[in-house]
């Protein structure tokens, strides 16, 4: 989009800034403190992209006075200052085009969440297991370099290092956002440790990324919860055959059931496991509503079914490929780092064209 088309959408929302900034002042607001954090957020969004979009539409001006002088300047010395300042807006106006698009994107409900993410292996045994726990690793690695908190909920390990089933949070900064990419099934290609005849094997593991949820937000009463405790058995119970401290919750209605027995402590086991209820319903809500849309109005993105088959990890030829955007990395040992980048700032540049295309259409 230009500077033209985005300036029809940045007028619509300086008018938004001022309805806001007369709500924001009057005394009223003050008796829904949540109601003001919430305007009070949108207003600084608006006016940090007003400012982004200001700065940019000023850079480009400079750059055009600066190559006009450029064009009838003799001195060498002159020149070289005029090409290093151009050189400079330039760059920072890449980044002031990149941040003035994206937050004109209509936000995913979602995007201001902390998730819940939970990774299973699928087909392939013991293969699958160990790169459930190296896939698991990896996110840990990418939610530290994003400055995100990530902390495990249920973990059960295998006896060669695999995982069969995990769950951790993480909080932070954007991230629904970005790690809403990463719901599907992981399909990994290579020579297992254990396979002596070299023979490259195919295994998957599937992940879900489900974002926090209370219970106020899904209507939830207290009497369609059921819970029950039962001793903690089998590898992860870290007080195994002691206490009474594992618990399983219920919702009555719908049938969902969630166990937790990683903690002594019955009170954390509880909260653990509505944490992951919360997130599963609400998984299940929003992907009964996408349901309901007509086919030319889903997302590009594809269903988020975690039986779709998003992305393969080909060890063989140093390849992640994401099969939903036919994006490619050959840097296969830096993403299983954590450095997901690789793979992912392709995708939301994609999605973030996409989308843009249909708000310039609109």
């Amino acid at each position: 989009m230009t500077p033209a088309d985005i300036e029809k959408h940045i007028d619509k929302l300086r008018s938004r800034s001022r309805e806001l900034e007369s709500a924001l002042s009057s005394p009223e607001i003050f008796a829904d403190l949540q109601k003001f954090r919430q305007l009070n957020q949108e207003l600084s969004k608006l006016n940090t992209l007003a400012a982004d979009f200001d700065r940019w539409v000023a850079n480009l001006s400079s750059v055009a006075a600066d190559k006009e002088l450029l064009a009838n300047e003799s001195d060498a010395e002159m020149r070289s200052l005029l090409e290093e300042e151009i050189n400079l807006l330039n760059e920072e106006n890449v980044i002031l085009e990149g941040k003035v698009q994206l937050a004109l994107l209509p936000p995913d409900p979602n995007d201001a969440k902390n998730i819940i993410v939970g990774i299973k292996p699928a087909a392939g045994g013991d293969e699958a297991a160990l790169f459930a726990g190296e896939l698991f690793r990896a996110y840990l690695h990418f939610a530290e370099s994003q400055g995100w908190k990530a902390e495990i909920l249920e973990e059960t390990e295998t006896d060669l290092g695999g995982v069969k089933d995990v769950s951790f949070s993480l909080s932070g900064c954007d991230v629904y956002s970005k790690m809403k990419f990463e719901s599907g099934v992981h399909r990994v290609q290579r020579v297992p440790a254990t396979e002596a005849g070299g023979r490259i094997h195919t295994s998957t593991v599937t992940v879900a990324v489900m974002p926090e949820a209370e219970a106020v937000e899904l209507d939830i009463k207290p009497e369609d919860l059921r819970f029950d405790v039962f001793r903690s058995s089998g590898a992860g119970g870290q007080h195994v055959n002691t206490t009474d401290s594992a618990v399983r919750v219920t919702h009555i209605p719908t049938g969902l059931s969630v166990a937790s027995q990683q903690e002594k402590s019955q009170h954390r086991n509880k909260e653990i496991a509505l944490r992951i209820l919360y997130a599963r319903m609400l998984e299940q809500k929003q992907q009964q509503e996408q349901e309901k849309l007509a086919a030319d109005k889903r997302s590009q993105v594809g269903t988020g079914d975690r039986s779709e088959r998003i992305r393969t990890y080909n060890f063989p030829q140093n390849r992640v490929t994401d099969h939903r955007f036919n994006v490619s990395s050959f840097d296969l040992p830096k993403i299983m780092q954590g450095d997901f980048g690789l793979v992912l700032d392709q995708i939301l540049k994609i999605t973030c064209e996409q989308q843009l295309e249909k708000l310039r259409q609109e």
